[in-house]
């Protein structure tokens, strides 16, 4: 990126060889570059001080140890220099010199709009920028962003399947800023899930005003999304102010991420109904809650269980991030069978009665093999269980742990077996 014009440049370049009455233009040419390159003006004056140093003791001292002094009024540009005490005219300094001084000053710039744009950019991490896609490098696009400086939008950070090209207008969240080498690179995401709530703000006035809050939300990223949303105004309906009238603003941001999949649903203080509300559009009809795992049993009918898991598992995968709960989805046969076994392990054990049964439900452990990692501490706080028989049931709930792994163990050999065995006999 080019730091100074030519026509800067040679201004500069003139003012040193002997322009006459140049001062003012002085002036006006550092405001330029101050205003137009988002420098610190007294940084210029500072730099170009520096830089006509060099080329004074390159041009009048043979003497390393002597003293050069070069001010700049800051008002009318007139420049005053001294070698050793003794004043000099900038106008009779010659050419290399002046090569010397522009070389100096070039540099000097540069490094001061580094520093510019890394502290600008490293301000507005999290915020959307506009750009125009400039050229390929690898996987990566190039975007050259506000006119000033150029981005890296990496292909982990495009959305998938997902195409640009060189010329078109790109849209995208600064996810870092950093300095390599030197250079300024700031990193650009598609993907992240914090680049949906910015959107959001773009589009939902609401949002923008704090109106509507959004409580959390979770992606994969070209797929789906599920966003939790909460209203602050008991007259605004906080979904549909995110959707829009006849769906535009959620259109809006649907076309912006590719057609992008997003759920978008109430927030609520109850983990329960949180959880209903992020397995949408499923619908559940029972829930047991396991605090102490952060684990929820969520109970949904047959024709209900597809819509619950979702493709390839994603719809239950969103609403656990979403929730922050590891949610386990049963079918009502498969709920009861959970219900037989820990019944049958309760009776397994002497001195417990089958209250424990209901106790169990109720502390939202459901399968036996989580009562080891409940762990006896618990039994006996929360379900007022004896020591004893506390130990007891978790040193019987980790023999049935033992013998669940070692029979998936022996299950998956079996299966590997099968598999080598069908492999011969193809060949």
């Amino acid at each position: 990126m080019e730091i100074l014009s030519c026509d800067e440049v040679s201004c500069f370049f003139d003012i040193l060889v002997g322009w006459d009455n140049m001062s003012q233009e002085l002036v006006r040419i550092i405001d330029n570059i101050a205003r137009d390159k988002n420098i610190d003006r007294e940084s210029i004056f500072v730099d170009l001080e520096s830089a006509m140093t060099s080329a004074i003791k390159k041009d009048y001292s043979d003497n390393a140890e002597s003293v050069v002094i070069v001010s700049i009024d800051r008002v009318n540009g007139s420049i005053s220099a001294s070698v050793d005490g003794r004043s000099i005219d900038i106008s009779t300094l010659g050419r290399i010199a002046a090569q010397t001084a522009k070389q100096v000053m070039i540099q000097k710039i540069k490094a001061d709009e580094r520093t510019s744009i890394f502290q600008d950019y490293v301000q507005r991490k999290g915020e959307i920028v506009g750009g125009i896609a400039a050229r390929f490098e690898g996987g990566s696009l190039i975007v050259n962003i506000d006119n000033r400086t150029e981005a890296v939008l990496p292909k982990s950070e495009q959305i998938s399947g997902e195409t640009h090209h060189v010329g078109e207008r790109v849209r995208a969240m600064i996810f870092d800023v950093k300095q390599v080498s030197g250079q300024v690179k700031i990193i650009l995401s598609r993907t992240h899930p914090e680049f949906i709530r910015r959107l959001f703000e773009f589009e939902v006035p609401e949002v923008t005003e704090g109106i509507v809050e959004i409580k959390t939300l979770a992606r994969e990223a070209g797929y789906r999304t599920k966003i939790a949303v909460l209203s602050n105004d008991d007259k605004v309906d906080a979904v549909g102010a995110c959707v829009g009238i006849r769906g535009s603003r959620i259109k809006s941001i649907v076309d912006e991420l590719g057609g992008e999949k997003i759920d978008i649903v109430r927030w609520s203080d109850s983990s329960q109904a949180l959880i209903a509300n992020a397995l949408m559009p499923a619908k559940t009809s029972e829930m047991a809650l396991c605090f102490e795992l952060g684990r929820a049993t969520v109970v949904v009918d047959e024709d209900q269980l597809s819509l619950a898991i979702g493709k390839h598992g994603q719809n239950v995968r969103l609403a656990a991030r979403l929730t922050g709960w590891d949610i386990d989805i049963l079918t009502p046969d498969e709920y009861n069978r959970e219900v037989e076994k820990l019944t049958a392990f309760v009776n397994s054990i002497d001195g417990a009665s089958d209250k424990l049964v209901d106790k169990f439900i109720a502390l939202g452990v459901i399968n036996v093999l989580d009562i080891e990692e409940v762990g006896a501490e618990t039994l006996i706080a929360d379900l007022g269980m004896d020591v004893e028989l506390a130990k007891a049931v978790v040193e019987k709930a980790s023999d049935e742990a033992r013998l669940a792994k070692t029979r998936a163990s022996e299950t998956k050999a079996q299966e590997v077996m099968l598999r080598e065995k069908r492999a011969k006999a193809d060949s």
